[in-house]
């Protein structure tokens, strides 16, 4: 499977550990559930709201605006992918050595580099550190970096389309199912 990580990083905004690990995930995510299925065929649950979740958006095709990437806020590096068709459903959790704590060289440099107060010296450096990471994240084999485990389904109804009605104490378009009559 060939991924256009430039792509990637275009729709994300910039290259990052983060980002590489989503990259990951979403590849294992497709070897699992097949190549870029049908429209709402797979849905994804993301368990935090990290940069990873751009790349699984974006190689996955699994949106918020379609209603097949669910965000559960739990905090943890962990997805899970559902495919509607046989029910088959899988969480992939990100091994905790992978995101062991920088060596104190980097994560220095990107304190500092973070609080804007680095010579340009030390961001370029920084930026080579997360550059040797991101590329051991990119190129390690897949199960050094996550696990995967098979689940329950639990199947989310498909994305519904609702009329818009104009609210009359606000005047903005809203949903019909979340207008609520008060006091008349």
């Amino acid at each position: 499977m060939t991924i256009d990580i430039s792509s990637v990083q275009a729709f994300h905004g910039h290259l990052c550990p983060g980002l590489a690990i989503g990259i990951r995930v979403a590849e294992k995510a497709l070897l699992e559930m097949g190549e870029r299925p049908g429209d709402e065929e797979v849905v994804a649950f993301v368990e935090t709201n990290n940069c990873a979740v751009d790349a699984i958006q974006f190689i996955t095709g699994c949106t918020f605006g379609k209603g097949n990437l669910i965000h559960l806020d739990y905090g943890k590096n962990a997805f899970r992918f559902l495919r509607r068709s046989d029910l088959k459903a899988i969480r992939i959790r990100v091994r905790p050595e992978t995101w062991d704590p920088p060596p104190p060289e980097e994560g220095l440099r990107t304190q500092r580099m973070r609080s804007e107060q680095s010579a340009e010296a030390d961001k370029e450096k920084a930026t080579a550190l997360r550059r040797r990471r991101m590329d051991w994240i990119l190129s390690a084999p897949l199960a050094d970096l996550i696990e995967v485990q098979p689940i329950e389904a639990d199947l989310p109804p498909r994305a519904q389309i609702y009329s818009s009605v104009v609210c009359a104490r606000c005047g903005e378009r809203t949903m019909d199912i979340r207008l609520r009559m008060l006091e008349g």
